[in-house]
């Protein structure tokens, strides 16, 4: 073979060589396009990916003030059981009840006109030398004290009858009529001023089934403490 001709089959697979590399960099190329296409797409794709959980938000914001009414379900759970346990708390006779008010006609009420007769009942509570003939060893402030327990009880529809018996230093069952000043005493009654002033303001001012008290006065009332109820 002459150095031409291997000079041209040199040439020829140069050539072709050269022709078989210009499909390869162009499909080379294509990719690096591709690729880039490809990497613009979860780019584009990002505010919607982003917008998503923001719009899934919303409705958990609107469902949160549903816990509000659980809230005043509950308080108001908590309020009946409290109200239950008042009540038996009360049953059982571990809160104050209405005992201790007076019994209906007991307290005073002022008479719509001035009597000119009554008829009382009282307990007498002495104290050491107020009541001549009397033994009594109790202090005043005792008598005091126990005055208005009678007091109480009685308010409160105990057997007056029964109190006079037990507590009095007077003599029992402790009844008098008195007459008015100006009126002629009945027979059995007494008249106004023939007795102690405190006794008398008492009974008079009264109205029947009322209970009243006469302090203690050296002057007004000197033997003590009068419980005094207005008969008639």
């Amino acid at each position: 073979m002459s150095s031409r001709s291997l000079s041209c089959l040199i040439a020829l697979a140069a050539l072709t060589a050269a022709l078989a590399l210009t499909p390869l960099a162009r499909a080379s190329d294509a990719p690096a396009d591709s690729t880039a296409a490809s990497a613009a797409q979860p780019s584009a794709a990002a505010p919607a990916d982003t917008s998503a959980p923001s719009a899934a938000a919303k409705p958990e914001s609107k469902e949160t003030p549903a816990a509000k009414p659980e809230g005043k379900q509950t308080s108001a759970k908590k309020n009946a059981k409290k109200n239950k346990t008042k009540a038996a708390a009360a049953a059982k006779g571990t809160v104050k009840t209405v005992e201790t008010k007076a019994a209906p006609g007991t307290m005073p009420v002022k008479p719509e006109a001035l009597p000119q007769h009554v008829q009382v009942q009282h307990i007498l509570i002495g104290f050491a030398g107020s009541v001549p003939g009397k033994a009594i060893t109790r202090s005043k402030e005792e008598a005091k004290t126990l005055a208005y327990q009678i007091l109480e009880r009685a308010r409160k529809g105990e057997d007056f009858d029964e109190l006079v018996r037990e507590y009095t230093d007077d003599s029992p069952p402790g009844i008098y009529g008195m007459a008015g000043a100006g009126v002629a005493p009945a027979a059995g009654e007494y008249s106004r001023s023939g007795m102690v002033p405190a006794f008398g303001n008492v009974g008079f001012s009264i109205s029947p089934g009322n209970i009243g008290i006469a302090d203690y006065d050296p002057t007004a009332s000197p033997f003590g403490w009068h419980i005094i109820k207005r008969l008639k």
